[in-house]
């Protein structure tokens, strides 16, 4: 059964898509939701730079909407795969592999596997990000020093909203906040995201070494 811990870690992490795959709309779908033509020149500023990163790595710092605070660290390697990899104790590990995401909490003993594809996070892994599903930029947030793009579903099946936040100079993405449909939210900021080329394949691997239960019908 998928804890608590798993929806606030799913929940700040695998939702960072959806809003991507938003703001790859062309400008004529926005003009409705109030979303101007200079707003629209962020938005594709921000879908040129996340699609600009191939490889990545940065430091995170997740508050949930209790207040509870986790740190970790980040590593992206566009198409298909991530990890983010919470500090102890949490014991929280959440890795895309390129098929699967995986949640693995070494604290509940538990590993739990998601398909990539059934997952919003597969628009941001995607070799091209593009729009995917219907999804709807509802704000565009001006900052002396950068902007917030919120989203929400556009065909209002799911209820809540995401808000991701760039730098302008230099552009880039320095974190995003997840709120549902109680009005919770959670918030992921990131520090030092930065190109890292050639990082290492077995950080996008991840196996259950739990015992296997033994066969009662074995002798």
């Amino acid at each position: 059964m998928t804890t608590r811990r798993h929806l606030i870690a799913l929940c700040a992490v695998i939702a960072l898509a959806p809003p991507l795959g938003a703001l790859a709309q062309p400008a004529p779908a926005q003009q409705g939701s109030g979303v101007s033509a200079a707003d629209q020149a962020l938005v594709d500023k921000a879908v040129a730079y996340l699609q600009g990163l191939g490889e990545a790595h940065g430091r995170f710092t997740q508050t949930d909407a209790r207040g509870a605070t986790t740190t970790g660290e980040l590593f992206l390697k566009r198409p298909g795969k991530a990890r983010f990899a919470y500090d102890p104790p949490s014991g929280l590990l959440v890795v895309s592999d390129g098929g699967r995401v995986i949640v693995q909490d070494k604290r509940l003993n538990s590993f739990t596997a998601y398909p990539l594809g059934a997952t919003p996070l597969s628009l941001f892994l995607a070799k091209t990000i593009r729009l995917d599903k219907g999804v709807q930029v509802i704000h565009v947030a001006h900052a002396a020093d950068g902007f917030t793009i919120t989203a929400r579903d556009g065909k209002k099946e799911t209820a809540g909203q995401i808000a991701l936040t760039f730098t302008s100079a230099p552009m880039a993405l320095i974190g995003w906040t997840v709120t549902d449909a109680q009005g919770r939210a959670t918030n992921i900021r990131i520090t030092g995201l930065a190109p890292a080329a050639g990082l290492d394949p077995a950080l996008f691997v991840l196996k259950d070494t739990r015992p296997k239960p033994s066969d009662p019908g074995r002798l």
